[in-house]
């Protein structure tokens, strides 16, 4: 069966993208996909990465378990949030770790030949949608090849309920959309 990970850019507690990403994330699953939804607040605290760092004490556990789950999945459902127009330090360094070629693997392992779907979610009326560029760039430059599809939420203040989740039926259904859409191309 293939797998998709789905994950936010932001290690935010109730962050809108990852509200966005778990909706998405139904929709591979309703498509007949396993999803594996990632908390990315769990990941906050690896280190930036520096060959330095890397090379005095190799690659972090956190940063290791990360990389194997990339690694173990055939495409990524990602939400990322747009700080000063672009990805968040998170996000780029959960890439940067992952990207490092350890004993045994093959360049670029984690994400060479795989699918990505995009989604950016934002308070503000343009939805996070000047992230989705560089997202797209780094990713592509790496391997991975991204829907050309994507989806941008603004107000999204206003279409989650008290937990944190999307509860704007439109908006439940374009994410849903982009989780199937991403399915169909395993």
């Amino acid at each position: 069966m293939s797998k998709i990970l789905a994950f936010a850019g932001s290690g935010r507690k109730h962050s809108y993208n990852f509200a966005a990403v778990k909706a998405a994330a139904q929709g591979a699953r309703d498509a007949g996909v396993e999803v594996t939804v990632v908390d990315m607040s769990e990941y906050a605290d690896i280190p930036i990465f520096t060959e330095d760092l890397e090379a005095e004490h190799g690659m972090p556990e956190k940063a290791k378990a990360l990389k194997e789950l990339l690694k173990s999945h055939d495409a990524f459902l990602i939400a990322n949030p747009e700080y000063n127009s672009g990805y968040s330090a998170l996000f780029k360094n959960v890439i940067d770790w992952a990207s490092r070629k350890e004993e045994g693997e093959k360049p670029l392992e984690a994400f060479k030949g795989k699918f990505a779907a995009l989604i950016a979610a934002s308070p503000g009326g343009l939805g996070g949608i000047r992230v989705l560029v560089p997202v797209r760039l780094l990713l592509s430059n790496i391997g991975v090849n991204v829907l050309g599809d994507q989806l941008a939420i603004s107000g999204v203040g206003n279409l989650v309920n008290e937990q944190y989740e999307i509860s704007d039926e439109a908006t439940l259904k374009k994410l849903n959309r982009i989780g199937s859409q991403l399915a169909s191309m395993l």
